[in-house]
Formats: C-alpha cells, structure tokens, sequence
C-alpha cells in the first residue's frame, strides 16, 4: 500500500508538472524579474536624494560663506526636479538669496510659486504665503494683504503669530481698528507665541482701547514688578 501511494503521488506530481509548470516558472521569472527592478528602482532614487542632498548642502554652504549669488545658481539645478520636497527646498533657498541681493521682486515670485505648487507639503506652502506677503508687505494694498493670509490668521494654525500680526497691521491702515485690536489682543493672549511678540501684540492693543490682560498680577511678575510696593522690580 504504501509503495501504491508513493506511486500515486508521484504520478499526481507530474502530471501537475505537465499541466502547471510553464505558468509556475514564468510565474517565477516574473516574481524575480520585478523584485530586481524594484531593487534597481530603489538604488537609482537613493543615489538620487543623496546627489540632492549634496546639491542643497553645498547651496548652503554658498549661502553660509555669504556668496548668494553662486548659493541661487547651484540650488536652481533642483527647480526643475520632480520631487516635491527638494523642489520646494531650492525655492526657498533661491528666495532667501535674491532677499539678500535685495533683488525683491524674484523672492517674492518664488514665494508665490512654493504657494501655488499643490505637490508641495501644507505646512510649507503656507510659510511661502507668509513669506511672500512679508517681503514687499509695503508695496501691497492691506485688503491684498488680508486677503492673502486669510485662514492662517486662526489660532490653531502653526503660523498664526506672524499671520495674524501682519494682518492685523494691515486692518490699522485700512482704517479697521476694531479688527486690528482684536487681533493684537489674541496674539498678547496666546502663550505659545514668543514672548517678544506677544509684548509687542500687547502694546498695539493697548493703544487700540483693547483690553489684552488676562492676569494683570501674573504679567506684573513676569515683568519683575512687586504689585503691593507699586512700579518697583522684585530685584530691589
């Protein structure tokens, strides 16, 4: 019995040879031939950041030794790449050399493209925005500038400090001081804003008639000033 199932099992297995194997082995060929291109793929994108990345450091290194000229035209070669985030990387890079070239008009349109390129990260594109309106801030008409910033003026958002202040320095020359003073009171309230911010944001409320205190007693120690002897600092 036992040689009649090796029997069986065995001529089970080649017929399942006869009627399979073909498609098995090109099954296999294939497997292999696509896991080898993956690998190959995989080198040739890895080879490809590293040459970026050396491409951004040595803009960097440019722009460090103060030549922002050369830092632009070694980034420039990234502008045209296809990936998102050494793209976007260069822009910035360009942009902050022409700022400092004090060519203005070439940061603010690289700004604006960073902000307009849907591939690029959010949180980005939105610093871009915020860049853009800040380099000519003088220049534009303040419904442009209100226009521009609006949704990052939120206090949730990452960059509400600087979008709000700018906003709000907007609504004060259009004429719209209940805006500018709310707006001025939110930052002075926001304790995760810097502290130097939030002192300037406080002083414009102030003179706007807006009240933006929450704990008179906790600013006064902040300020090293003991409430119960007057305008005196703790130190003395």
């Amino acid at each position: 019995m036992r040689e009649i199932d090796d029997a069986v099992r065995q001529d089970d297995a080649q017929q399942f040879f006869k009627k399979y194997g073909v498609a098995l082995g090109s099954a296999l060929v294939l497997g292999l031939a696509a896991f080898g291109g993956y690998l190959a793929w995989d080198r040739y994108q890895e080879g490809q950041l590293e040459a970026q990345s050396e491409t951004l450091v040595t803009a960097l290194d440019y722009a460090q030794a103060g030549d922002f000229e050369q830092a632009g035209e070694t980034a420039a070669s990234l502008v045209d790449s296809g990936q998102a985030g050494p793209r976007t990387a260069a822009r910035f890079l360009q942009a902050g050399a022409a700022l400092e070239q004090g060519n203005t008009a070439e940061a603010v349109d690289l700004y604006a493209a960073i902000a307009a390129d849907a591939s690029a990260p959010a949180v980005l594109r939105d610093l871009a925005r915020i860049r853009e309106v800040a380099s000519n801030f003088d220049d534009r008409d303040p419904a442009e500038v209100i226009a521009k910033l609006e949704g990052l003026t939120e206090p949730d958002n990452a960059f509400f400090g600087s979008a709000a202040e700018l906003t709000a320095i907007a609504h004060l020359e259009a004429g719209n001081r209940a805006e500018a003073g709310a707006l001025f009171a939110a930052i002075a309230k926001d304790e995760e804003q810097p502290e130097t911010l939030r002192t300037r944001a406080r002083q414009m409320a102030g003179l706007l008639g807006v009240d933006a205190i929450d704990d008179v007693e906790q600013l006064l120690e902040d300020e090293g000033v003991d409430a119960e002897q007057g305008l005196v600092p703790l130190s003395q």
